[in-house]
């Protein structure tokens, strides 16, 4: 199992719960050193100071703020005056119906499993697990992991109990701040489009979709460690804005009813 990233319980009234969260998200991403192309060496990351033209220990950093052009300096203990009272306990504030919840506000999924072997950890886990599946409902609350609070929503998936990080909704940037232009569409415009989405609705499998650029990546590592040579491909050109948008969608829909890919 992945490594627990924290440790403490789930309080849901008088309920406690001892659990343990673990990322649900695995990083299957190929990481690369950055070397010095001259003679393949690491490179090395270090705290400078230019004025003093030498190296900087962490217990010499200090922390600035910009505010209205000026500088503001914050020490450690000031920054830890504000960070929030570590718990370990998230507690369960309210329950939301889950289509009640804009996606945009989902952040980093993990998975909430019992601490502990005991039989009484494992009953109340169980019976959570068992009540929350049986409501499409997503419970909220909050903790602190490391120096942060985080706002959260857990639900049932597949016999265990999930937990993702959300947004606050003042970090969601609003879409009155985003320059949307256009006349409005005609009514054969939007009917076409709609005929266009139908054509391509089809039920939720992330089987079918994979990380292309991966695998890519993959195919050119495996390539190099054959000391194959590797040819960039030519790029593409950019497609041209539509210039007739009735005829664009109607071309579109004649496609996917005859069965071609668009």
């Amino acid at each position: 199992m992945a490594r627990p990233l924290w440790r403490g319980s789930l309080s849901f009234g008088l309920v406690n719960v001892p659990v343990q969260l673990v990322s649900a998200a695995r990083d299957l991403d190929y990481h690369f050193h950055q070397l010095h192309d001259k003679d393949k060496v690491r490179i090395e990351q270090r705290r400078f100071c230019s004025k003093d033209d030498r190296q900087v220990a962490w217990e010499e950093v200090a922390h600035a703020y910009d505010l209205d052009g000026k500088r503001v300096v914050v020490t450690d203990e000031e920054l830890s005056s504000v960070q929030p009272r570590k718990t370990r306990t998230i507690d369960i504030e309210a329950f939301v119906d889950m289509d009640q919840v804009d996606p945009i506000y989902f952040d980093h999924p993990y998975f909430l499993v019992p601490a502990g072997d005991s039989e009484g950890t494992l009953r109340a886990y169980r019976l959570l697990v068992e009540v929350m599946g049986s409501q499409d409902r997503a419970a909220l609350g909050r903790f602190v992991m490391r120096t942060k609070e985080y706002l959260v929503a857990i639900r049932e998936r597949e016999g265990a109990l999930a937990l993702t990080t959300m947004l606050f909704h003042d970090e969601v940037r609003p879409t009155k701040d985003i320059a949307i232009a256009g006349k409005k569409p005609s009514k054969r415009q939007l009917e076409d489009a709609a005929a266009i989405i139908e054509e391509l609705s089809t039920n939720w499998d992330p089987e079918r979709y994979e990380d292309c650029y991966r695998e890519r990546l993959k195919r050119v590592i495996d390539a190099k460690r054959k000391r194959k040579t590797i040819h960039a491909p030519t790029p593409e050109k950019q497609p041209e804005p539509v210039s007739d948008l009735m005829a664009a969608l109607e071309e579109t829909l004649e496609r996917l009813r005859d069965g071609e890919t668009v």
